[in-house]
Formats: structure tokens, C-alpha cells, sequence
């Protein structure tokens, strides 16, 4: 069975839905948001506290973009796959303040690769010292591959490096063929020989920062859900005022002789003299494209917004009436295999939760002409069977309760060596425009703590300017102690 109905109707309204409420009219925001993943929220939450009238516009059926959940039984699970580390304390200050602080949960995890047919456990230095496909001097590298990665004081030291060159220096050359080389080719297939040693050493330092005392990796999950934390948020947004209005995909900017005037959505304009978009920096492009003319400053813009490559995520997620393994995380290094990651979520968050069925999810970033990503929802599904039976022997199909498949077009940014000087500004050469993305959370990478942490940053920053510059529209907003 597919995700044909991913809104879940003719059930109750879904928990992260926007529910009809006061708002500002069809031409009186002061700033418009575009995108309501983490970042458009979070933008939109400091300029409500600063006291402006904010109107957000997501083009799908419910807020929360890539962390947007979906009906399991009667609890909601995220459409691709979240959780959080130790250092996520943007994410860990939202929930404080929205009363969900006591939801969130540690959750020692297991890791693994799945490596020439085999199953390895990589949950602590101990498990990377038993790694048979290394020689034991090679396995000791590998391992302190991670403590040299700490030692690194600032990435701008490794910006001149791929990844590659960087990987070799820290464990020599037959670890980087035998583990990352495998990885960051099934993660970046094309691009995986561009992909700069600072992304890398921000997945090495995050995950490092994140283990108990044995040395094994502990993760934070919302019990819940991103949909509790996003129930909480929808209330709060609205009470502050904000105009939440979901469906509403936005065609082009519009933009005058003297900057930004609004948006287009569908056949109608929503005029604000300051426009924020939160998606990559390729479809603000494509809502530049009519407005060459109108400024000067929109053909470069729009030349350095199409620089920045990303790839496109397909996620095939299974409920499954037993487990798969007792493994959450399980990279793949098999290029014969169809995905990157096999994360079983039941392995995190208790499956007794979701009726007691295990969620897994299958996940692959790849370009958006793929042929698995251009596949319907049954031949991905279809497709994936034999090589699960593979992996996991005693996996029958028979197992599968329902199956549900995710894509995302612009789901990885592509991050290369010298990539500070590619970052977009968030205030943009066109007056009135701003944009914050994951492409803007350099050096760190994607993930919700980022996007809540630079949304905020965009927020106050609009906020400032119109202060500074002396622009009328500033309201009393609802504080946060009334709420």
C-alpha cells in the first residue's frame, strides 16, 4: 500500500495543519516567508516578537518541510528521517520555550556498516578495533581518525581539501577505499570527488560530541515526534499573529525598479515590501527568472544562486510487523545496493509506540533524473525487495504492513572546497529580499538545530533593518510570558 493520501484525510485534522485564524489581510504583511520547514518558522517567530505582521506561504499541505510528518497507526512519523545530538541546543531552546522540553529522550544507539555482504557494528572504539575488513594497524587509524578530526581548531584549516585528500591524511588510503570512499559516493555519486573535507569534518565533530562516557553514540528523539513539537509551534505562531497558509506554492517574486513588492502564488499577488525565502537557492532562482529586467542587481543574484549544486532524497519507508536488525543506523558501502542508509527507527523510539510496528527507513541522495528517483511509488517499492532479502536474509515481504515513499527535490547541498566564498548572503543585492537556507548553515550541515538557528538569525536580522532604516509597520506583538 502506498502513501497516496500523505495528508491523512477524512481523519481528524493533522497535528502540524494550519487551522483557519485572525490574520494580516491580503496586502498588509510587512514581510512575507516563503517556506514553512524550520527555517520559515523560526524567521517568522522573531518577527512576530518584534512586533511585525508576518504572512508565511508553504506550497505543500502542512508546515514542517522535510521534518512534515505523516499518519502510523494514530502517532505521526516524520516523512524523513530526524534526530538530534548532544550539541542541538537551538532545537533544545525551541522546545524549552514552546513547553516540550520534557518530550525530548536520550537514546543510546547502535550503528553499523553493511560491508561486502556482511553486517559491522561501528557503535564504539571497540567495535571499529574488530573491524575484519582492515587490516588491525588500519582499524587503528580509522579509529583515530576521530580524535585527530577534534584536534582540527577551525575548518578554514581544511577548506583548500577535498575530502579525500583529507580522509587519506587522517587514516591512510585503505580506509578511505575500503569506508568513505563507498559512502560519500553513495551519498554524492557524481560530485563525491568534489565534496570538501569541511563537510566531512562536521559530521565527524557532531557525531563525536555526541557519546556517553563508554564511547557510544547517544541520540535525542521528541516523544512525539517533530509533529508534537510542531502542534506546539502552530499555536504559538498563531497566537502571536502570524498568517500560517499552507497550499499556496509561490510562482515568482515580484520585484520593482526599487526592490521587492510581494509574490505571486497561484493567480493571486500578496504585496510586502520585504520578501524572506527559505528553499534552496535554485527555485528562488526560478522565481527570479521573470524579474531580469526589473532590477539590476537580479541577473547576478540569480547567477550565483544556480552555482550552489544540490542533490534530491528519496526516502522508502516500511512498517514492518517484525525487525530487520536491532542496528539503528546502518551505513552501506555495497555500491549494489540501492541506498546509502538503512536507519530502522524502531531502533530509536520504542516500535510499541506506533502499534508495534517497526519503521524503517531507505534512504538515497541522488540527482533528480535518476531512474530510481523517476520510478513510481511501486517500482521503488519493488525494486527495493530483493536487494532487503539480500541484506537481510530472513526479510520476507510478507513482513510489510504498508510501505510509503518520500522524495525530496532539494535535499543536500553540495559542499566543495573553498565553498565560504559561494555562501549566499541572507540579505540580497535586490532591496527587500533575503534568503535563508540549508546552503547557508556553512560550515555546519543541514539539519533542523541550523535551520531553526539561522531562520532566527534571518528573523531578527529583517527585524533590525527595519528598524534602522526607520520603517513604519512595527506592532505590539503578544509576548511570550502571555502565552
Amino acid at each position: 500500500m502506498t502513501a497516496a493520501d500523505p495528508a491523512g484525510r477524512g481523519g481528524r485534522p493533522h497535528a502540524a495543519d494550519p487551522v483557519p485564524g485572525a490574520g494580516p489581510g491580503a496586502d498588509d504583511a510587512d514581510v512575507i516567508v516563503v517556506g514553512a520547514g524550520f527555517t520559515g518558522l523560526a524567521a517568522a517567530h522573531e518577527l512576530a516578537l518584534a512586533g511585525l505582521r508576518c504572512r508565511v506561504v508553504e506550497s505543500a499541505d502542512r508546515i514542517g518541510g522535510l521534518a512534515a510528518t505523516f499518519p502510523v497507526g494514530d502517532r505521526q512519523l516524520e516523512r524523513f528521517y530526524h534526530h538530534w545530538f548532544d550539541s542541538d541546543h537551538e532545537i533544545f531552546r525551541l522546545c524549552a520555550e514552546l513547553g516540550c522540553a520534557d518530550l525530548i529522550e536520550r537514546h543510546p544507539t547502535r550503528t553499523g556498516v553493511y560491508h561486502a555482504n556482511s553486517v559491522y557494528r561501528l557503535s564504539s572504539p571497540l567495535d571499529v578495533l574488530r573491524f575484519a575488513p582492515l587490516p588491525p594497524v588500519d582499524r587503528l587509524r580509522l579509529g583515530l581518525s576521530a580524535v585527530r578530526a577534534g584536534r582540527v581548531r577551525h575548518w578554514r584549516e581544511l577548506e583548500a581539501l577535498t575530502a579525500e585528500q583529507w580522509l587519506v591524511q587522517l587514516g591512510g588510503r585503505r580506509s578511505f577505499e575500503v569506508v568513505w570512499r563507498p559512502l560519500l559516493e553513495g551519498k554524492f555519486g557524481s560530485y563525491a570527488s568534489e565534496v570538501g573535507a569541511t563537510w566531512m569534518w562536521t559530521k565527524l565533530h557532531l557525531r563525536g560530541g555526541s557519546r556517553s562516557r563508554s564511547g557510544k553514540e547517544v541520540l535525542h528523539y521528541l516523544r512525539g515526534g517533530s509533529g508534537a513539537l510542531l502542534e506546539a509551534w502552530r499555536d504559538r505562531l498563531q497566537h502571536l499573529g502570524v498568517d500560517l497558509r499552507t497550499g499556496s506554492p509561490v510562482d515568482s517574486v515580484l520585484v520593482g525598479e526599487r526592490g521587492v513588492t510581494g509574490v505571486r502564488t497561484g493567480g493571486s499577488v500578496l504585496r510586502a515590501p520585504r520578501v524572506l525565502v527559505t528553499t534552496a537557492p535554485g527555485p528562488l532562482a526560478g522565481m527570479l527568472d521573470g524579474a531580469a529586467g526589473a532590477h539590476p542587481a537580479v541577473p547576478a543574484l540569480v547567477r550565483r544562486l544556480r552555482s550552489v549544486p544540490y542533490l534530491a532524497n528519496l526516502c522508502l519507508v516500511l512498517e514492518n510487523r517484525r525487525a530487520l536488525s536491532d542496528t539503528y543506523w546502518l551505513n552501506v558501502t555495497d555500491p549494489a545496493f540501492p541506498y546509502v542508509g538503512v536507519i530502522e527507527h524502531t531502533n530509536l523510539d520504542a516500535p510499541d509506540r506506533y502499534g508495534g510496528r517497526h519503521l524503517v527507513y531507505l534512504s538515497k541522495y541522488l540527482p533528480v533524473d535518476a531512474e530510481l528517483y523517476r520510478m513510481s511509488d511501486e517500482e521503488v517499492y519493488r525494486h527495493s525487495l530483493p536487494h532487503l532479502r539480500r541484506m537481510f536474509p530472513r526479510f520476507r515481504e510478507d513482513w510489510v504492513h504498508r510501505y510509503h515513499v518520500w522524495r525530496a527535490e532539494h535535499a543536500q547541498p553540495v559542499i566543495t572546497p573553498g565553498y565560504s566564498r559561494r555562501v549566499p548572503e541572507v540579505e540580497c543585492a535586490v532591496p527587500g529580499l533575503y534568503m535563508s537556507s540549508m546552503a547557508q548553515v556553512f560550515p555546519e550541515d543541514r539539519g533542523t538545530n541550523y535551520a531553526v538557528r539561522h531562520g532566527r538569525s534571518a528573523g531578527r536580522l529583517i527585524a533590525d533593518r527595519i528598524r534602522t532604516r526607520g520603517h513604519a509597520g512595527l506592532r505590539t506583538a503578544p509576548t511570550e510570558e502571555a502565552v
